[in-house]
């Protein structure tokens, strides 16, 4: 599988991961995502690699306090973090994923502000 890099704005946070050159992409409307532009894609834990700048990372929980929302400390992008949705995953933010090796063949839309009642239909599609 082809491998994949992206950043934090500054470049503190660097990234890797193993996925197909072609995946789908998740657009949630909930608080944090719609605030941020958030474009999810879901990447197994296996196949991620935190690159450079653990030591640059900071947590940030609301709600059910399971997601692990991860912060550049320096510029504040969130590249990627622990979703609740999908724990033995990694949601990496597609606006981080440096440009020309992947595609979105779909984008499916996640109705996160109303999270219970659509999680199982998320999963099932990603």
């Amino acid at each position: 599988m082809p491998e994949h890099k992206g950043a934090c704005h500054c470049g503190a946070v660097t990234f890797a991961f193993k996925a197909p050159s072609i995946l789908t992409m998740t657009q949630c409307n909930c608080s944090v995502c719609s605030l941020s532009a958030y474009e999810h894609v879901f990447v197994p834990e296996d196949d991620f690699t935190l690159l450079t700048g653990a030591q640059d990372l900071t947590e940030y929980r609301f709600g059910s306090k399971a997601a692990i929302h991860l912060f550049c400390r320096h510029c504040g992008v969130k590249a990627f973090y622990r979703p609740r949705s999908h724990p033995d995953k990694y949601s990496v933010n597609f606006r981080a994923i440096t440009p020309g090796t992947l595609t979105i063949s779909k984008v499916f839309p996640f109705d996160g502000k109303n999270w219970a009642r659509n999680i199982q239909a998320l999963r099932e599609q990603t």
